[in-house]
C-alpha cells in the first residue's frame, strides 16, 4: 500500500471577481467585510494563516467601551451593539460583564471620580469594599474603584472563527484561509489581486493587516506616524474559589494612563508623578494591568520591553526577545492586587502599533489610520490595541466612502 499523500488538502477556487477584497481576517478585516456585504456588495477575505492567529486573536477579548472618548467612543458604542447582535446571529459567546477599575491610591480614585462625572450614568463610583467584592481581589490597600457597565467580554478566537464562518456561509461572500495576497495591480476602475491561489479582480481592495502593513507598503507605517510595539501577556491559573469565568474585566490603576477618557482629569498628572517617583519601572515597561477570566485561567496584560531591553534589541529582526523584566513586573502587580501568588501557564506576545495623537486628517485624535497608498487600495489600521473595541463601529464610516 502507498503511504498517504503529504499534500495539503484541496482548497476550493477563489471567485474570479469581487466588489471588495479584504486582506486580513482579524477583527478589522472581518468588520469591513461584514459591513460591505450587509450593504449588498460581494466580498472576498484572504488570510495567510489557516485560522485566526493575529493580534486580534491574541488579545483578552475585553471590549473597553467606557474609557474611550470623542470619535473613538462613538465607534466603541456602535461596536458594542454590533458585537451583541453578531453574537446572537453567529452563535459565539459575548457577555455584558462590565469592567471594574480598582483604585489603590487617592489620586487614582480622583481620576475615576472625574470619569464617572463625565460619563453621566454610564460609570459608577465604588467604595473600597464594593470594588474589592466586584473585582474579587484582596481588599489590601484598595481605596475604591469604578464599575463600567457598558464594557463587554468575548472569547476572541472563538468569535473570529464564528464571524468568518458566518460570512463564508452567505451568498456572494468567501473567506479564504491559507491564502497569501501577493501584489495589487491597478487598472481602469478595477484592481487585479494576485494571491498564492490565483488572481481576483476587485472593485476595491482593503488591507487590514495591522503591524504587517509594511510587508505590502514599506514605509507607510513610518509615514503615518505609527510606531511598532510588542505587548506581553501572561496566562495564569485562576486563584481558586474567587474565580468567576464570566466575571468582569478587572483593571489596575496603571490602565488610567493610557485611556483617552481619563486624559481630561487634572488628577492624572498626580498619578503619573507618583509612579515616576515611587515605581518608575512600571512606566518604563508600560505596564497597564488588566485581569480577564478565561475558563479556569486568568489573562494578565499588558507590558512591553523596557528601555534597557530595547537598547539591547537594536538591530535585531521584527521579533525581538521577550522581556523577562516586563513579565516579572506584570506578575508582581497582578499578585499584589489578587493578594496571592499565581502559577504561570503560558506566555505570549501581541504585535501592535502605537499612533501619536493628535495629528491631522479626518481621524485626528483617534487610533485609526486610513490611507490610500495606490489607486484602488485602502489600508485601515487600528492602533493601541483597540481593534476589538472599535472596529465594528469604524467599518461603517470607512465603507461609506469606499464603495
Amino acid at each position: 500500500m502507498r503511504p498517504p499523500s503529504p499534500r495539503i488538502p484541496h482548497l476550493p477556487p477563489l471567485p474570479a471577481t469581487a466588489d471588495l477584497v479584504v486582506v486580513g481576517a482579524g477583527i478589522v478585516g472581518l468588520a469591513h467585510a461584514l459591513e460591505a456585504h450587509a450593504r449588498g456588495h460581494s466580498v472576498l477575505v484572504v488570510e495567510r494563516d489557516p485560522r485566526p492567529d493575529g493580534a486580534s486573536a491574541r488579545r483578552s477579548g475585553h471590549v473597553a467601551v467606557t474609557t474611550q472618548d470623542a470619535a473613538t467612543l462613538s465607534c466603541a458604542l456602535a461596536s458594542r451593539e454590533r458585537w451583541l447582535k453578531l453574537g446572537r446571529e453567529a452563535g459565539f459567546w459575548v457577555k455584558d460583564t462590565g469592567a471594574v477599575v480598582v483604585a489603590r491610591s487617592a489620586d487614582e480614585l480622583a481620576v475615576l471620580d472625574d470619569l464617572v462625572a463625565a460619563r453621566d450614568g454610564d460609570a459608577q463610583l465604588l467604595d473600597a469594599a464594593q470594588a474589592s467584592e466586584r473585582a474579587r481581589v484582596a481588599a489590601g490597600d484598595v481605596v475604591g474603584g469604578a464599575f463600567l457597565p457598558l464594557d463587554l467580554r468575548i472569547e476572541p478566537r472563538d468569535a473570529l472563527r464564528a464571524l468568518a464562518a458566518s460570512l463564508d456561509a452567505r451568498p456572494r461572500a468567501d473567506v479564504a484561509w491559507s491564502t497569501t495576497a501577493l501584489t495589487f495591480e491597478a487598472g481602469t476602475g478595477r484592481t487585479l489581486v494576485r494571491t498564492s491561489r490565483g488572481e481576483v479582480v476587485a472593485r476595491r481592495v482593503l488591507v487590514a493587516v495591522g503591524p504587517d502593513l509594511d510587508r505590502f507598503f514599506p514605509g507607510d507605517i513610518a509615514r503615518a506616524g505609527l510606531r511598532p510595539d510588542v505587548r506581553q501577556v501572561l496566562q495564569v491559573a485562576a486563584p481558586g474559589r474567587a474565580h468567576d469565568p464570566a466575571g468582569p474585566a478587572v483593571l489596575g490603576g496603571t490602565s488610567l494612563l493610557r485611556d483617552a477618557a481619563t486624559a481630561h482629569s487634572p488628577a492624572l498628572a498626580d498619578v503619573r508623578e507618583r509612579l515616576r517617583t515611587n515605581a518608575p519601572e512600571l512606566l518604563d515597561a508600560g505596564v497597564h494591568l488588566a485581569i480577564t477570566p478565561h475558563g479556569d485561567t486568568l489573562l494578565l496584560g499588558e507590558a512591553r520591553r523596557t528601555d534597557a531591553d530595547r537598547r539591547e534589541d537594536a538591530g535585531l529582526d521584527r521579533d525581538p526577545e521577550r522581556s523577562e523584566a516586563a513579565d516579572a513586573l506584570l506578575l508582581r502587580e497582578a499578585e499584589t492586587l489578587l493578594g496571592r501568588p499565581v502559577e504561570v501557564r503560558r506566555r505570549w506576545s501581541v504585535p501592535d502599533l502605537a499612533v501619536p495623537r493628535p495629528r491631522r486628517g479626518p481621524f485626528a485624535g483617534t487610533p485609526f489610520v486610513v490611507t490610500d497608498p495606490t489607486p484602488g487600495v485602502t489600508t485601515v489600521t487600528v492602533a493601541d490595541g483597540l481593534g476589538t473595541t472599535t472596529a465594528l463601529g469604524l467599518a461603517a464610516k470607512v465603507v461609506d466612502g469606499l464603495l
